[in-house]
């Protein structure tokens, strides 16, 4: 029986695959961390949840999307060319001086929002385009990918007071939750848990969910634009560090270490096979 999720499986193997075969030619970026949030990014993208128009990244309407973990910013790369924000052919000159895409998301690319890669910061810029469009009437909604490690910084929990004061209901917050740092397992360096309930207490719309599985991603998605009750809203999506690479998966030393020659051709036949995100 064809999955109902089956467009968005395909897309997720595509993106992960474009990801790897982009890091490895240069030998530089963060696979791991890419490969971990590439269902959230394909469903906001591909599942119907973003207003944006093709070959326009600057819309004015446009729902604005933040990679705040600026090393993984490079995993939405392949699909702003898809999406004709940038010419295919950069993806072959990511890391290099004669390409437009660096190693960490930066404003000058088409399709990112603000740069980012000192964490926590782009919370607050993100808080600021739902509060003027609220004020301005503009309508459109701000999405952010935030990392573990965010959680250590005191720009967020300000952040997260700031957006419940103003009732930003059209702003939301999406943790990829791998469980990891550069330095090892978060819950073994300094605990996150009891997370949601954290979040909860400063007056947050609060959803856990399996960062990997469209059938939970696209509903909650799809719900958070129907809440309009005066909260933003956090989702956070239980993930795997390094998905889809078997020797990578939730293995700490893959932050930003790249494999060898033997290793690219295991990975390779790895994301060759047909994982199921249903």
């Amino acid at each position: 029986m064809k999955s109902k999720y089956s467009y968005l499986i395909k897309k997720s193997k595509w993106l992960r695959s474009e990801i790897f075969e982009m890091v490895v030619k240069v030998n530089q970026g963060h696979i791991a961390s890419s490969l971990s949030q590439a269902e959230i990014l394909i469903s906001l993208y591909y599942g119907g949840t973003l207003n944006i128009k093709k070959n326009q990244p600057n819309y004015e309407k446009r729902d604005r999307v933040i990679v705040s973990k600026g090393h993984s910013a490079m995993g939405a790369y392949p699909i702003f060319a898809d999406l004709g924000y940038i010419k295919k052919n950069e993806l072959e000159k990511y890391g290099t001086p004669k390409g437009k895409l660096r190693i960490y998301g930066d404003k000058s690319i088409p399709g990112v929002e603000t740069t980012s890669g000192s964490l926590a910061q782009a919370p607050g810029i993100a808080s600021g385009f739902a509060y003027c469009s609220k004020r301005d009437k503009q309508n459109f909604y701000t999405y952010v990918i935030l990392s573990d490690g965010e959680h250590y910084e005191g720009q967020l929990w300000e952040t997260a007071l700031f957006a419940s004061h103003y009732k930003l209901d059209n702003l939301v917050f999406i943790v990829d939750r791998n469980k990891q740092i550069i330095l090892g397992k978060n819950e073994e360096l300094l605990k996150l848990e009891p997370l949601d309930k954290k979040w909860k207490s400063f007056g947050w719309n609060v959803f856990n969910i399996n960062g990997h599985k469209y059938s939970e991603i696209i509903p909650v998605l799809k719900k958070t634009k129907k809440l309009k009750n005066g909260k933003p809203t956090l989702i956070i999506a239980n993930t795997v560090k390094g998905k889809g690479v078997s020797y990578m998966e939730d293995v700490t030393r893959w932050h930003n270490t790249m494999p060898n020659k033997s290793q690219i051709e295991i990975a390779r036949q790895d994301l060759k096979k047909n994982c199921i995100y249903e």
